[in-house]
Parts: C-alpha cells; structure tokens; sequence
C-alpha cells in the first residue's frame, strides 16, 4: 500500500484529544484518521508519570501495529511523560505532541496579561513552570487551575446549567482582577466549553488553544516527509475507546461539538 493512504493516528487519556482531529479533519479533509481514547484509565494526570508513559507507549505500539503514517498525542499530560520516547523508537514517521498555545498569546501585543486555564496537576508540573517562565518577560502569565472542568467534558455536559456556573464562579474573579487580554486553553478538553468561555469573558478577550497549531505542524510534517494523501475526495475517521460508551460520545463531539 501506498504510505500516502495510511491513517494518522490520534491518541488521547479520554475525549478531549476529539478537539485537536476536528482541526486536522478540517485543513486535510482528504485524509485517514484512527482515533483512540483510553477513557477506562483516564484521568491520566492523577497517574504517576512512569504509569502515563507506559500507558501511552502501550497504546501507540498498538496504533502504530495497524499501519500510520503519523501518531498525533493529542493530550498535553501524555505529550509531556512520553513524546520524548516515542520520536525515539517510531523514526520512520512523524511524532506531533501538543502543549498549551502560550507563545502565540504573549506574542499577540506589548506584554499582554494572559491566563492559562489547565488542570491542577498541569498547573503544578515541573514542564508547565517551564513553559510559563519562557515567556515571563513577554507577557504577565496567570495560571488557573480548572479543577473538575475536564471532568464535565468527559461526561458530555458542554453547556449546561451546572457548567456555566462553573465557568462564571472560576473565571469572573480572575478577569475582574487581570484584566486579561487573552485566555489560553491549556487542556484539549477545554475547547469544547469555549463558546460558554467566551460568552463568558466578553468578545474583547482573544481565546488560544493548541489545536489548529498542532493541525499545522501535523501537516507540514507530512507534506515534509512526502505522506500527504494525493487523495481530493473526503477520506474517513475511525474512533474507538477503551470504554465502547464513550465511542458515540467521540462521535457526537466531532460531528457536532462546536469549539469556536
């Protein structure tokens, strides 16, 4: 088989790696996809950081096993236990990971006020620290840990009465206190609550998440490497989950799920 018709594959703890495909689905439409969520051992960010690894080490041998042509770990907390050893053993094709869009937010204007809403153990990692203090001199960088935010997105409530308050009660302290210019979605489940974020936080404020990036360099990365899909029809995406319920959720958020 020609390697241009192999699937991508994209890889998640749970749901909300579905945000990052609707990007690649809509700048490549023509290509394959292979989605999997690993909802049975999710939340992955209470797990020890060897447990992560080797989950998702587990679960890209079984993707890559079926034939890809490319492995997207659309999952910040599985990107950074283990994007390091999967470039090392999967050479022969493109290895995306993903991280929270702060670089494009503190280089929007002249030292903007910026919050990043991740999850709490996001917001305490040694890489989340890092990241923040690469652009402390470019922008005033307020991290918002979102405790029990991805939780709501993994159960499909997007806008419900019980999620708009959530949002209200955690973020309008925050932008009566900074002020921000932007907000930054440091969780690829948190696009799917963007439009409630918006409403939210007024259309003044400029929202950032990494998915369309990542989209980009996935396809810069194939057009490089000569696996871009010579195809102009509409290709197909699969999904499955390590629990079978959770596949129609998938489904539901890629096919109608807005995330801007």
């Amino acid at each position: 088989m020609d390697r241009r018709d192999l699937p991508i594959a994209f890889f998640d703890s749970g749901v909300g790696g579905i945000s990052v495909l609707k990007e690649a689905v809509a700048l490549m439409p023509a290509e394959q996809y292979l989605y999997f969520g690993d909802s049975a051992n999710a939340p992955y960010g209470t797990r020890k950081i060897e447990e992560i690894r080797a989950l998702t080490l587990e679960h890209a041998a079984h993707l890559y096993a079926q034939g890809i042509k490319a492995l997207v770990i659309a999952c910040n907390t599985a990107t950074s236990a283990a994007i390091r050893p999967l470039r090392e053993i999967y050479t022969d094709i493109p290895v995306i990971g993903i991280e929270p869009a702060l670089k494009p937010a503190a280089l929007m204007a002249q030292h903007p006020s910026v919050i990043v809403m991740a999850t709490p153990l996001t917001v305490a990692g040694d890489k989340f620290r890092d990241l923040l203090g690469k652009y402390s001199d470019r922008a005033d960088v307020i991290p918002l840990a979102c405790p029990g935010l991805m939780e709501y997105v993994e159960q499909g409530c997007l806008d419900t009465p019980q999620v708009r308050q959530y949002l209200q009660d955690l973020l309008t302290p925050a932008l009566t206190e900074h002020h921000p210019d932007a907000i930054v979605l440091g969780c690829t489940h948190y696009p799917f609550v963007r439009p409630l974020i918006r409403q939210i936080a007024g259309p003044s404020v400029r929202i950032f998440d990494g998915g369309a990036g990542t989209a980009r360099e996935l396809q810069r990365r194939l057009r490089e490497s000569g696996f871009l899909s010579a195809h102009t029809t509409p290709g197909s995406v699969q999904i499955k989950d390590s629990l079978p319920e959770k596949t129609a959720l998938c489904r539901m958020l890629l096919e109608t799920a807005s995330i801007s």
